[in-house]
């Protein structure tokens, strides 16, 4: 442990690995920010907390199985040439899950509200908010702990990545989730994220790779167009007030 603490190389290892899980993290905290703006408040913070508690126990749990995270890209079955592992189930089921939550939100943020019959309520909203948030957590924390196997060959290093990039999101996701609550055109704009994202699990589980930084800028770009839209509303607003 204390040659890592001395060697440069590990530093750079661990500044690498915690910013790409970081990035990788977007993922989670844009689905978390959406479930959560439909609850009450005080469940809302709850949720969130509960759902990022998880994403590192998840994290955790699959770094102490690496002999057992390995087997998973190991080929289960065939099909028209290309083998399927279960990593590349659950990356397409995961897509699958992804693209139809998102679906069902758009549409219920479209329809009128006396259109869309929401028969969750108290409790049993929250469990399902936080089985949804159990879901997802499984899938991107895969997506994540094999990449991470893939860069690091020091499991403290890959462990130190994984807790302060999980430290990072509890951080930014507060700030992000009551953003997206308030701003019905980001919660729509954060929506197509997810069914882009959804896209993006499904092709990787089909051996179709998309580049992530293809996605990622898509994402950042269209934030930025957003949040000068905001700030052109919000100085529209004071304008109007003031006359």
């Amino acid at each position: 442990m204390m040659h890592l603490l001395t060697s440069p190389e590990a530093w750079a290892a661990l500044l690498t690995l915690t910013a790409l899980e970081i990035v990788l993290g977007i993922d989670n905290i844009i689905f978390l920010s959406v479930l959560v703006a439909r609850l009450p408040a005080h469940q809302a913070n709850r949720a969130r907390q509960i759902g990022l508690a998880l994403a590192l126990i998840f994290r955790l749990i699959l770094l102490s199985l690496l002999f057992w995270l390995t087997g998973l890209t190991a080929p289960v079955f065939s099909l028209g040439g290309f083998d399927f592992s279960w990593r590349d189930i659950i990356l397409i089921g995961g897509g699958l899950f992804l693209i139809a939550k998102a679906t069902h939100e758009i549409h219920a943020a479209v329809e009128p509200p006396d259109a869309v019959e929401d028969r969750a309520s108290g409790r049993n909203a929250f469990l399902l908010v936080i089985a949804q948030i159990i879901v997802i957590d499984i899938v991107f924390s895969l997506d994540s702990i094999i990449t991470a196997i893939g860069m690091a060959q020091e499991i403290e290093i890959m462990i130190a990545a994984v807790v302060i990039a999980c430290a990072v999101m509890y951080v930014s996701s507060g700030p992000v989730a009551r953003f997206v609550a308030e701003h019905p055109t980001t919660k729509m704009l954060a929506l197509a994220f997810l069914v882009l994202i959804g896209v993006a699990l499904v092709a990787d589980g089909l051996k179709f790779h998309i580049p992530r930084g293809y996605i990622y800028f898509a994402i950042a770009f269209s934030a930025a167009v957003e949040f000068f839209n905001v700030l052109a509303r919000r100085n529209q607003r004071k304008t109007g007030n003031k006359t």
